[in-house]
């Protein structure tokens, strides 16, 4: 028998299998529907993602997300609405809905283990602000957090640090860029323009700055792992370079807080940089680095896991999420 009358049969069976049905619907005769045993769950997402980085132990937790209109005009604002909906539309994302993820990053050197962002804490709860259970899905606790990076002070990345007035991490000490704190810190910030970051500013990070050490361009937090100057998102915003026995990493925190709007079009504008022309710099040197370097990174607001690699596209770059690669040590 040829291929196309097989292929002829198969279709047609299936076709007279879905008229006898229709025939049983309008003939009266009655159908029982079946339902399934188990229950609707609802969706479900995975929030902890770690793998080996040389000699390093590196974990991705999800601290939750949030779902708005978008992106045009949160990205794009200098745009027509309908160029960046056509540019999400070309990459198989809605026009008009957007979901924003928050994936703080944990680091285990060995001797110290390291939070990169404290996520949003109870402003944003019950969709966002679930770090400490995020933490004990990554199998860890408060308490064993010695250090606390701050990439900068927005809310979403500040907001954990404490919890009922407390610090969240009662044994860690802080590191933090020394232009993001001399900006935000003084207590004038915690009006007018400035008054919402101000004031969690004042509540969350001020009461800590004896711990705190502060950092300016290409310093170490520890060794192997050393600041980079990503201002622009915020005028003291690092993003950090790890690397242990030959392997690297980015961790970019908020240097492009969209994989396709901030990546493949990254001089258009976004309304969370302060400073939009110096951001849109940042995001064209530090993503031209990993891309020339061919390093995987981890983004704050990429897609969870929140791991992946950047290839040049146009004027821009395009986001390659990871596939096996961290998984092979």
């Amino acid at each position: 028998m040829s291929t196309t009358s097989t292929t002829l049969s198969r279709r047609t069976a299936l076709l007279g299998a879905l008229g006898a049905g229709a025939a049983l619907a309008t003939t009266g005769v009655s159908t029982r529907t079946v339902q399934a045993a188990a229950p609707m769950l609802g969706p479900s997402k995975p929030s902890a993602y770690r793998f080996k980085l040389g000699g390093f132990e590196v974990t991705t937790v999800l601290d939750g997300a949030v779902q708005l209109d978008g992106p045009h005009p949160i990205f794009g604002a200098d745009q027509k609405p309908e160029d960046v909906q056509k540019l999400a539309a070309e990459n198989f994302l809605p026009t008009s809905r957007m979901a924003i993820s928050f994936a703080p990053v944990i680091v285990n050197t060995g001797s110290e283990l390291i939070l990169f962002d404290t996520g949003n804490g109870a402003a944003r709860r019950p969709n966002a602000g679930s770090l400490v259970s995020a933490l004990a899905a990554g199998g860890y606790t408060p308490d064993q957090i010695d250090i606390v990076v701050l990439t900068h002070f927005h809310p979403d990345h500040i907001g954990g640090i404490m919890e009922d007035g407390k610090p969240t991490f009662a044994n860690a000490r802080y590191v933090t860029g020394a232009a993001e704190y001399d900006f935000w810190s003084p207590a004038d910030k915690a009006t007018g323009k400035t008054e919402r970051v101000g004031k969690l500013v004042q509540s969350n990070v001020v009461p800590l700055a004896d711990k705190m050490t502060f950092l300016e361009d290409n310093q170490s937090v520890v060794s192997g792992i050393t600041s980079i100057d990503a201002s622009g998102h915020t005028p003291g915003h690092l993003a950090y370079h790890l690397e242990s026995e030959g392997k690297r990493l980015m961790i970019t925190a908020d240097t492009a807080n969209h994989y396709v709007v901030s990546l493949q079009r990254p001089d258009w504008e976004v309304s969370f940089d302060m400073n939009k022309k110096k951001a849109a710099e940042a995001r064209k040197e530090i993503f031209g680095m990993i891309a020339a370097d061919k390093i995987p990174f981890t983004g704050y607001h990429m897609p969870f896991p929140n791991v992946g690699y950047i290839e040049p596209m146009g004027t821009g770059f395009r986001y390659v999420a990871a596939g096996y690669q961290m998984d092979l040590g």
